[in-house]
């Protein structure tokens, strides 16, 4: 997946959110709001800002996997004052073992939520997809666990400051074992996610946006309008199935979702942690 030109250099309220945040992932610091740098509405900006730090992090072999569909909840968007979902990108180093464990520190102020991945087969490279076309190029489905960070303190965020910060994006765990979608009814799966074997978060395909195929399709249109459609091979986090569940340094978490299997992750103790632990959230 390529990234689109930018600004060359980009405008100042651009740079400056950019840099800010940058800053705090750098340092593990986080940072005010940036939505006082931009308009509060002006979300195309936003993506700016967003594409300016992607485009940065592309060395040392860091690269574009794919892409994660945020705000797919109606309350959350109710609450962030939109009536559409946002994006992020996912980059290869983002992408942890399922089983494995984030190291302590590694993120500022993680959340863990539980959703779909869709890895795609074929391009969709044009406007206006249906779902028979996103059913097409998908090649297979798998259980996902992504684990959403802010850069900003106490996820103090407004549309604006997801968008700028890669969608609030952290890290990403994949299932092992691939289901095709002749297998599942992805409307239909059940989530389960347990947070030391106590149940935190619980859903269905349904809860995001309708079914996750829903939010694919408005995946590939807004990314190839965008001209940087979804291309083969591409991740597809889809949105979570159901609330977010806070997690702290020692916390291990296992997700299932009925017919394409479980997922699991867990985090290293640290005993000098001073992460913000904010009150759980509803969807990201």
């Amino acid at each position: 997946m390529t990234t689109p030109p930018l600004y060359d250099p980009p405008p100042g309220p651009i740079l400056k959110a950019a840099d800010i945040l940058k800053q705090a992932a750098r340092t593990g610091v986080t940072c005010p709001p940036v939505r006082t740098l931009l308009d509060a509405d002006d979300i195309g900006t936003a993506y700016e800002v967003q594409r300016l730090n992607v485009r940065r992090s592309l060395t040392d072999g860091r690269r574009i996997v794919g892409r994660k569909i945020g705000l797919t909840s109606p309350a959350v968007q109710k609450q962030l004052g939109v009536d559409q979902p946002d994006f992020g990108a996912l980059l290869s180093d983002m992408a942890v073992p399922d089983g494995g464990t984030v190291p302590a520190r590694r993120l500022l102020q993680p959340k863990v939520e539980a959703e779909v991945a869709l890895v795609l087969g074929a391009d969709l490279p044009f406007v206006g997809p249906t779902v028979a076309d996103v059913l097409r190029a998908v090649d297979f489905a798998l259980p996902a666990l992504e684990i959403v960070d802010s850069r900003i303190s106490g996820w103090d965020i407004s549309i604006v400051d997801t968008v700028c910060d890669n969608a609030s994006s952290g890290l990403f765990v994949l299932g092992g074992t691939p289901v095709p979608l002749t297998a599942v009814n992805l409307r239909d799966v059940r989530m389960t996610l347990l947070r030391n074997e106590e149940e935190v978060s619980s859903g269905s395909g349904r809860d995001c946006l309708g079914g996750p195929l829903n939010a694919a399709v408005w995946l590939a249109d807004v990314l190839a309008a965008a001209g940087d459609p979804l291309r083969a091979g591409d991740i597809v986090l889809t949105g979570a199935l159901g609330p977010m569940a806070v997690a702290a340094p020692g916390d291990h978490f296992d997700a299932d979702i009925s017919g394409l299997g479980s997922v699991q992750v867990s985090f290293a103790p640290d005993t000098t942690d001073t992460q913000d632990t904010p009150d759980e959230g509803a969807h990201q």
